[in-house]
């Protein structure tokens, strides 16, 4: 069986905060449920996680978590063609099935104001017992990231925890100057950037939860749980050398949508490969 046929972990995706640098549109909808086409960004992550086998998704839900709830209890009705019977025996038949069709969302309500160190506790409950490890990533972030190679690094490496170590764009150019500050020239503005962030596409062991969050739900997952866990060794880092894309201004959304409307976004590759 290949790794895109398998079932892989469940996918545990944080939803909760309030995309304050998106705020004319995150004042309607919670940044996850902002739009890249005509699905929210974060449908967009999910396709990438079921391209591999990924079919059970845990939400951590806190800002306007009915936004989340309204669709997906309203997905198929959005989805498909259907009849609808009026009157006593009134009854709905979907005509149709949809790529979705097998997905288990879990909508997990963590807390308007929790950090999301809280929320992946909160969450935690809900994995089943046979999980013995888990994704975690943000619902505001896609990439062409290879879900199944990730897995097999992680557990290859045998770490608590495994991020994804991205090049961000490069926003701006650079200068060159010498010693008593004159400018010797500039360099254009590059694509991505040399360095590389934590992308957001996480691996963690459920034993994670336990030592480095049990009893914390007033931290963030990104300070004390991730700094303690690189101190004992027990962090690795998986080089995604593809797309990664952030969506935290309306800049970053215009470009989303704008390589959507293409027809050639480089994160939909692996699941329009299946298609």
């Amino acid at each position: 069986m290949s790794a895109k046929q398998a079932e892989l972990p469940p996918v545990m995706i944080l939803c909760g905060g309030q995309g304050t640098r998106l705020r004319d549109l995150t004042e309607l909808l919670p940044k996850p449920m902002v739009p890249i086409g005509e699905q929210p960004v974060l449908w967009h992550i999910m396709r990438g996680f079921a391209a591999f086998g990924c079919r059970r998704f845990i939400l951590c839900l806190g800002y306007k978590r009915e936004e989340f709830i309204d669709y997906f209890l309203n997905f198929q009705a959005r989805s498909c063609d259907m009849t609808i019977t009026l009157g006593r025996k009134n009854g709905i038949v979907y005509h149709g099935s949809s790529a979705e069709a097998d997905w288990e969302v879990t909508l997990a309500d963590t807390g308007i104001d929790t950090m999301t160190g809280g929320r992946v506790l909160r969450a935690s409950r809900y994995l089943k017992p046979q999980d013995r490890e888990f994704f975690l990533t943000y619902g505001d972030g896609v990439a062409d990231i290879d879900v199944a190679a990730l897995l097999e690094f992680h557990r290859r490496n045998g770490k608590q925890l495994t991020v994804s170590a991205v090049h961000p764009e490069g926003r701006f150019g650079e200068m060159q100057l010498d010693d008593r500050g004159g400018i010797i020239g500039f360099t254009e503005k590059k694509v991505r950037s040399e360095g590389r962030v934590n992308g957001g596409f996480m691996v963690l062991e459920r034993d994670f939860v336990a030592r480095y969050l049990e009893g914390r739900e007033d931290c963030y997952f990104e300070q004390r749980p991730m700094a303690e866990a690189l101190r004992a060794g027990e962090m690795a880092a998986y080089r995604h050398e593809g797309f990664w894309q952030c969506m935290d201004t309306p800049r970053e959304h215009r470009i989303l949508n704008e390589l959507w409307e293409s027809g050639n976004a480089p994160w939909c590759r692996f699941w329009q490969e299946g298609e």
